[in-house]
């Protein structure tokens, strides 16, 4: 990874579409539930980032391929961490829905 690309955003579109080629792969808004039902990509579970010891009572396979957003990528990037610490696998962070282009369901 070179300097500049330290500054580059993830494109939570791009992620997104690989995650749909995914079998089984979970679509995961650590936004608060408030944020969540407010708009979220369709298909994905909210499990906010405090909570997401959660994740481990709902998957128990570690190598579950997790996309994992937020609002701006901040709580994504902490939650992708914390994943990872629990021993999952497979995190992809996306980044934040601010970003994203796609339908949103409510």
């Amino acid at each position: 990874m070179g300097f500049f690309d330290m500054f580059k955003f993830k494109d939570i579109n791009e992620e997104l579409a690989k995650a749909k080629t995914i079998q089984g792969s979970v679509i995961l808004d650590v936004r608060s539930v408030s944020e969540y039902k407010g708009g979220h990509i369709p298909k994905s579970v909210n499990i906010p980032v405090d909570e997401i010891s959660k994740v481990s009572m709902q998957y128990k396979d570690k190598a579950t391929p997790f996309f994992v957003y937020c609002l701006s990528g901040a709580r994504s990037a902490g939650a992708a961490r914390m994943l990872k610490h629990m021993g999952y696998e497979n995190i992809v962070d996306m980044g934040g829905i601010s970003r994203y282009h796609g339908e949103i369901e409510r």
